[in-house]
């Protein structure tokens, strides 16, 4: 098996919501839109970002996501400098983003800051200066 991730799927409760925020509010443009069933974005040249209704991805998978606390896990999204990091925490708290964490320089050397989206998925804004951050840039 090859070492690739080709979609993130992430079920959501409320994809017009979903659409509002990631569209209307943080400018994304969608591969694919299906009004009450899924939203997906390209978020990378091999990456897939699938927003699925809820009721969606549970006749599907076969178990509702458990929505007790914070999500375990986190999407990120890496920029080339500190002051891009803020323009984009920014941007997501115009669109409604519950801010999580401010931007604030980290021991291991980046700066970074959280929020999250409608569901409460959580997204870190990084600029990461070392060779693993640069693997990620356009």
């Amino acid at each position: 098996m090859e070492q690739r991730i080709s979609f993130v799927t992430l079920a959501v409760r409320d994809l017009d919501a979903t659409h509002r925020f990631y569209v209307d509010g943080l400018g994304w443009a969608p591969e694919m839109w299906v009004p009450g069933e899924v939203l997906m974005f390209r978020a990378g040249p091999l990456l897939v970002l699938s927003l699925w209704d809820e009721a969606a991805f549970t006749a599907e998978v076969g178990t509702a996501p458990a929505r007790d606390g914070v999500p375990p896990l986190t999407l990120a999204h890496n920029v080339a400098t500190r002051a891009e990091v803020d323009a984009v925490l920014a941007t997501a708290r115009a669109a409604g983003a519950e801010p999580v964490a401010d931007a604030t320089e980290r021991a291991w050397g980046g700066y970074t800051g959280y929020f999250a989206d409608p569901d409460g998925f959580r997204w870190e804004i990084a600029w990461n200066p070392g060779p693993i951050g640069e693997l990620v840039l356009p």
